[in-house]
């Protein structure tokens, strides 16, 4: 059991998952170190949460490394005890493969994966030598299934899941007091997709309004819900926390049909639209 205190660094705070959990480790005692490009949301998540928690704030992009570097150092600097970290910060890309440009893939793969990799890596060798650490990395249902239209995205997400369960192995191995949970949310109701960007070669743009929508009719969890999941996962030390009904079905159903899960999925996903 990984018991909530001491201090927790997020990234992707202001809003969303991040901003939740935040809320969430305040009321539990834990001290907050919060990060984000959007200053005036953590400003304003910060006013919040008032004087419960001490807070630090790190205006920080995931995609460059030495944001990270910086943001491990400051938060570690300013939060002695910190034995939480959580890596949120994610974007989303909408197009087949053949629809965005390699320069779109990458500024997807630099936020979503390799921020992923960079924050483990900066802050790692300082919750090693805590008595009890975790770490939590957020991939997707998206990073147990794969659909179409999600190519970037997907390949970012499962990428997530690899890696962190070959780390958390290698931890286990090793003795680690640090633990590790990767967390596959599925429909949760946040921007992500309304903020997302549209490759280079998609034309349609009622194909984007119409992901929207789809997405904010599936979205039945709230950020709450999600962080509370989270947190009960953190206690029990789950290796992967499924969050959401979507999520477990997609679990469930790449078991029975690992290879050919889309036609059936498809099928539900249209019937979910006649019914609307």
């Amino acid at each position: 059991m990984t018991t909530i205190r001491g201090a927790a660094a997020i990234t992707g705070a202001s809003s969303g998952i991040g901003r939740a959990l935040a809320i969430e480790f305040c009321q539990r005692g834990c001290d907050l170190a919060l990060a984000d490009r959007d200053e005036a949301g953590l400003k304003a998540l910060t006013a919040e949460i008032g004087g419960r928690s001490k807070v630090s704030v790190h205006r920080v992009d995931v995609a460059e490394p030495g944001d990270i570097a910086r943001f491990a150092s400051e938060a570690v600097a300013a939060h002695p005890a910190l034995n939480i970290l959580v890596n949120n910060a994610g974007v989303a890309l909408l197009g087949s493969f053949g629809e965005i440009d390699q320069a779109q893939m990458e500024w997807l793969f630099d936020i979503n994966f390799w921020g992923v990799v960079h924050g483990t890596r900066a802050f790692l060798p300082h919750l090693k030598a805590r008595p009890e650490a975790h770490i939590v990395n957020l991939s997707s249902s998206f990073g147990i299934i794969a659909p179409p239209g999600q190519s970037a995205y997907a390949a970012a997400k499962f990428a997530v899941r690899g890696f962190s369960e070959s780390l958390r192995h290698e931890l286990q191995v090793a003795g680690s007091p640090v633990k590790l949970s990767v967390v596959h949310p599925g429909g949760i109701a946040t921007n992500i997709v309304r903020n997302s960007r549209t490759g280079v070669g998609v034309t349609d743009n009622a194909r984007r309004a119409q992901s929207i929508e789809w997405f904010e009719n599936a979205a039945k969890t709230t950020p709450k819900a999600a962080a509370l999941r989270i947190i009960k996962g953190i206690e029990r030390n789950e290796p992967r926390i499924l969050i959401g009904n979507y999520a477990r079905f997609m679990d469930l159903l790449q078991r029975f049909r690992p290879g050919t899960y889309w036609k059936p999925l498809q099928r539900r996903l249209e019937k979910m639209a006649q019914a609307k």
